[in-house]
């Protein structure tokens, strides 16, 4: 039994401390490619602050690496075991603590639910704005350790938009609390935004101090279908041009709305080959509406105002639609970002790139913020599926390298992780990544917090 297990079962209580083989399996690893296979020592459930300072003590002092880990959610492998590690879980610190409704804030345990935070706040009018696809079983604390953004982005802007506070407890156990309880406010460094998307390499959160916003009065939901994704793309353009904010603004290619028929029994191909799905909220969400069905009629759309029954559908099939399947050699989601006037000429790249790498390709978009989620898939079953894995591998290196061109980036929203730790250089100059390597070494100078991740 390693040396640190003692000491974890001595200060946590053993209920807490699991070594159970199905247990290692399923928390050593989050939703993102883990082709190591690593598998931690130990998972530990904490339970209170006291439970992660304690554990953090524990494998500073037997130097064993801590992976914190909320639902396992992210995509890029930020919560992935690594060699010598216990995965520290926060999904049991789950109590929201405080809804402030007068001062518009909301304090809450990093294993709160999104979805449940929304739920809670609704009563007073109130939503927590952030709202990646996975918001129905995603945490707070894994949104802000990958700074995760969602289908409201456009509007109402990421998770570091969104974190007024954070508590934190450091490399050596010792907590800290960063930022302030007010919306505004300057003193000092902004270590909150800096820890916000640092993935669990500089501390640990252990509760945040949260920007709530207010429920819309009203939401019009209108669904353009396009005949091709270049002009359901060229129809954001159109709106961006007419001055009118949506709160969602998502594209499906005829990729993805085939998967979202196929998986859910809808009928969105018979309706159009793309999909421009867009929200307007507020008082003047009917005034903005009609602005922007007259801006996508103009650019050939069949557009439709959505009664709140269907609207609640096509939203839900938007958030389901990058598929069922799991990303592993022979699939693979990416996550760029590009300047929104060039989502059209990426889109056309990607298609380009697909046929030469002879790979098929489905997207969806956040297309509101440029954000875009190309999935490339080859068949396993093929005779030639190691040749096939190969190209799939030499299209996603493409992919990457057509967004920076265009002066975009590797990661819109699910971080860097593990998985994208190749390509970082290629943004990044190297007194950019060493900057960053001193601030980890302030934070964590013995290096067993998330180490190899996210820089």
């Amino acid at each position: 039994m390693p040396s640190v297990l003692p000491r974890l079962e001595e200060a946590l209580g053993a209920q807490k401390v699991s070594t159970a083989p199905e247990t290692l399996a399923v928390y050593s690893r989050d939703g993102g490619p883990h082709p190591s296979g690593t598998q931690a020592i130990a998972v530990v459930f904490a339970e209170d602050v006291e439970d992660v300072q304690a554990t953090v003590r524990a494998c500073a002092a037997a130097g064993v690496r801590i992976v914190p880990r909320g639902a396992g959610s992210g995509l890029s492998g930020g919560a992935a075991a690594l060699e010598n590690s216990i995965v520290l879980s926060l999904e049991r610190m789950n109590r929201i603590l405080e809804i402030r409704a007068e001062d518009e804030v909301a304090v809450v345990e990093p294993g709160v639910i999104n979805a449940d935070l929304n739920a809670a706040a609704a009563p007073y009018g109130l939503m927590y704005a952030p709202d990646p696809a996975s918001y129905t079983f995603a945490t707070i604390g894994g949104n802000i350790g990958t700074n995760a953004g969602g289908l409201r982005c456009a509007k109402y802007g990421v998770t570091r938009e969104a974190v007024l506070g954070l508590d934190v407890v450091l490399a050596d156990g010792t907590l800290i609390r960063t930022g302030r309880n007010t919306f505004k406010g300057v003193a000092g460094y902004d270590l909150t935004g800096l820890i916000v998307g640092s993935e669990g390499t500089l501390g640990i959160v252990v509760g945040a101090t949260v920007r709530l916003r207010y429920l819309p009065a009203e939401v019009q939901t209108i669904a353009a279908f396009y005949p091709d994704f270049a002009s359901a793309a060229a129809g954001v353009l159109a709106v961006g041009r007419a001055r009118v904010q949506p709160a969602i603004m998502e594209l499906m290619d005829a990729g993805s709305i085939a998967d979202v028929d196929r998986l859910h029994a809808s009928d969105l191909a018979s309706r159009g080959a793309a999909l421009l799905l867009i929200q307007t909220d507020g008082f003047g969400a009917a005034a903005e509406a009609d602005v922007v069905r007259r801006v996508l009629a103009e650019t050939g759309a069949a557009v439709s105002t959505e009664d709140p029954e269907e609207a609640e559908r096509l939203v839900f099939l938007r958030r389901n639609s990058r598929g069922a399947e799991a990303d592993d050699a022979f699939r693979v989601g990416e996550d760029v970002a590009v300047p929104r006037s060039r989502l059209v000429d990426y889109a056309h790249e990607l298609g380009l790139m697909a046929a030469r790498h002879r790979v098929n390709l489905k997207i969806v978009a956040h297309a509101g913020d440029g954000n875009l989620h190309p999935t490339f898939w080859v068949d396993p079953l093929a005779p030639d599926c190691a040749e096939a894995a190969a190209r799939l591998d030499d299209a996603l290196d493409e992919s990457i390298d057509v967004a920076l061109a265009m002066g975009g980036t590797i990661t819109g929203e699910h971080g860097i992780g593990s998985f994208k730790l190749r390509w970082l250089p290629l943004e990044q100059a190297e007194r950019v990544h060493d900057l960053q390597a001193g601030i980890k070494a302030v934070f964590d100078p013995d290096g067993i917090l998330n180490p190899g991740k996210a820089f």
